[in-house]
């Protein structure tokens, strides 16, 4: 099927927004792409691409912008709350053939994609406050007054999608009983390694993102933004964390706070409105495969809606080429925090003697196309 006089919306200017606009640039529909924020992003914290994410951004025609700003990451190492290593994992060969694992500040990763696809027309400061399928068509109503229609709406609008909320009756957020805090400080070392430190029910993770700057991510559990977390993150870890602690005191503008959720769904699409990205199979974060998932979903709906002779069809072709991947990922996340839940004794045992065998086995099926 070519796209020739289909009429496609994308909300959400994100990641998951921009790759689709990109994987749909050729097709030949009329694409519109809005976006609920003013203008691009200029702050969060940082991202860490694993080698599926980084290929589907090969495959997308994306990745040289984002190689320039990033930092390619070798080793992944875990610890625990006293520092000492459970076991390292060399990423560099386990996704060889797949792609290099990078980490950069989430603003530069979607600067480097508005670059890299260039002439997207961005609605920016515009999102859905009404979307009701008429038929084979969707009737969508904006928040500036416009309406329009469409022959298939995209809602590539993250874990709060209004397009959810608006065609799925907001349902499929799950708690995941993780109270997160994530934030930019300067960089401590040379060392282009993942690390992480796990104390009882708690990580401390931290990925140089830049020549002068590591990002800093702590899962706090359950209780939402206590205000002591920052003094008990000095006093639980050893040196550096005070450090990044501290500077987080003299600078806070890159903090970000909230809950982890999870969204699961029975179907990704209502009629010709489909979910992709987060806003469709978000997960714990522990496995950093958001951004993987979204750079995918864009590569297979291309697909689909090419070699189908409907969009109706293409939907179907996607969600069932889809899923299993998406479900395999959702399984492994909640293994993982299974097992950095357990108590620290035997937490530490079963990762110093399976740690390394656990996370090849995480990621195996990720390694072939999606």
């Amino acid at each position: 099927m070519r796209g020739a006089g289909i009429r496609v919306l994308i909300v959400g200017g994100g990641v998951a927004g921009l790759a689709a606009w990109h994987a749909l640039r050729d097709w030949g529909a009329t694409v519109d792409l809005v976006e609920r924020t003013s203008g691009a992003a200029d702050s969060g914290a940082g991202i860490y691409l694993t080698g599926n994410a980084t290929r589907a951004l090969g495959v997308l025609g994306l990745w040289e912008p984002v190689a320039d700003v990033a930092v390619p990451i070798g080793r992944q190492r875990s610890a625990n709350q006293r520092a000492r290593r459970l076991f390292d994992i060399d990423v560099t060969a386990l996704w060889d053939g797949v792609g290099p694992c990078v980490s950069l500040p989430r603003a530069a990763l979607h600067r480097a994609m508005l670059a890299g696809v260039g002439d997207a027309p961005i609605r920016w400061g515009r999102q859905p406050v009404a979307v009701v399928r008429e038929g084979e068509r969707v009737a969508v109503e904006f928040d500036d007054g416009a309406a329009e229609r469409y022959d298939l709406v995209i809602g590539a609008d993250g874990v709060n999608s209004a397009v959810r909320r608006l065609a799925f009756d907001g349902t499929g957020t799950r708690s995941l009983g993780q109270y997160a805090y994530r934030w930019l400080a300067p960089r401590v070392d040379d060392d282009p390694v993942w690390s992480v430190l796990l104390g009882r029910g708690i990580q401390f993770l931290t990925i140089p993102v830049s020549s002068d700057q590591t990002y800093c991510y702590y899962n706090d559990g359950a209780v939402a933004d206590r205000p002591g977390w920052r003094g008990d993150l000095r006093a639980t870890f050893p040196a550096p964390v005070a450090a990044m602690v501290d500077a987080l005191d003299a600078d806070g503008s890159t903090l970000h706070a909230g809950p982890n959720q999870e969204v699961v769904l029975d179907s990704w699409s209502r009629g010709p409105v489909l979910l992709v990205g987060d806003a469709a199979h978000a997960t714990s974060p522990n496995m950093a495969q958001g951004a993987a998932m979204a750079l995918e979903d864009a590569i297979v709906l291309a697909d689909a809606l090419t070699t189908a002779g409907t969009v109706a069809e293409a939907l179907r072709a996607y969600e069932a080429r889809r899923r299993p991947r998406t479900d395999w990922v959702l399984g492994q996340t909640h293994r993982r925090d299974r097992a950095a839940g357990l108590a620290p004794v035997l937490r530490d045992a079963v990762m110093r003697h399976l740690g390394e065998k656990m996370f090849r086995a995480n990621y195996g099926p990720l390694f072939a196309q999606p």
